[in-house]
């Protein structure tokens, strides 16, 4: 190939990888607002009663969102969105305490996907909001300002809670998916979130959607949740097992994936919204 034909293609290639590069960024969209230095308050004096009362209001027993109602309430909109100005207030410069910030960006993570999902409804699923080649990805431009920056699910996700090596946090933030896990009608504590990250766990487990041990064959029917985020259960699929095996009621799954034997098949993903109004169509 001659020098010139070289020079052609490796433009072209590098054309290409600004495209691809640049591609999936949408114009960000921030909710929450600027708050001074001088305003900001630690992490721990952030109150989510706001967003417990809104829970209640709106989400069931069974995690499923009102969302037809509350996009219909104004009150509840200016509600919702004076709650994430609340959130807004956090000094992220300063170091939380353990469960003081992981109840803090749990709910942030939660609230700010309740948020999106009411800019867009009516919606069947969040999957309609996640370009993935260009325009609007709701998981990488929809952002919560805080400190003076915006911060985006994904990146509360991956960078702030993932690397808290709490493990249980998978199974409190939710997608607004019907595979996700629930979205409970109460609002995250530093007081309460150990025992809500334990209830749901095991709640997520005992769900034959999300969990299922064949014991004739020896195989384990996991949620796709356990092959994305693999790596912050254990090392390899033994240790996996392990750390499932704590969260299972099932005795003989339990023993099982105690001893970490035992094969691995996962569960097709269900992304449909997590909407009271096609509740009973999506049981069916």
């Amino acid at each position: 190939m001659s020098v010139k034909r070289i020079a052609t293609a490796t433009l072209v290639a590098l054309t290409i990888f600004a495209f691809a590069s640049n591609a999936s960024a949408g114009k960000p969209v921030f909710v929450g607002v600027n708050v001074p230095a001088n305003n900001r308050i630690a992490i721990e004096n952030i109150k989510h009663a706001t967003w417990d009362a809104l829970l209640k209001k709106y989400v069931d027993a069974r995690g499923d969102v009102n969302y037809r109602a509350w996009r219909q309430s104004t009150a509840d909109i200016q509600q919702l969105d004076a709650y994430l100005a609340h959130l807004s207030r956090a000094d992220t410069s300063r170091r939380a305490p353990r469960a003081a910030g992981l109840a803090y960006w749990i709910n942030a993570y939660n609230a700010v996907t309740v948020k999106g999902i009411l800019r867009e409804y009516p919606t069947t699923s969040i999957r309609n909001h996640t370009a993935k080649l260009y325009g609007y990805n709701i998981w990488k431009d929809l952002q919560l300002r805080v400190g003076g920056r915006g911060f985006a699910l994904e990146y509360i996700e991956h960078e702030i809670l993932r690397k808290a090596k709490e493990p249980r946090i998978h199974f409190a933030i939710v997608c607004a998916s019907r595979s996700c896990p629930q979205l409970i009608n109460q609002a995250y504590t530093a007081d309460n979130i150990d025992r809500l990250l334990a209830s749901n766990t095991r709640a997520f487990f005992a769900k034959s959607s999300n969990f299922r041990y064949d014991a004739r064959g020896g195989r384990f029917h996991l949620s796709s949740i356990m092959r994305w985020f693999a790596t912050d259960f254990g090392a390899d699929s033994a240790a996996q097992l392990r750390w499932i095996s704590q969260h299972v009621s099932d005795p003989a799954a339990g023993r099982a994936a105690a001893a970490g034997r035992g094969s691995i098949a996962y569960l097709s993903y269900d992304w449909g919204l997590n909407d009271q109004a096609t509740a009973k169509t999506a049981r069916r």
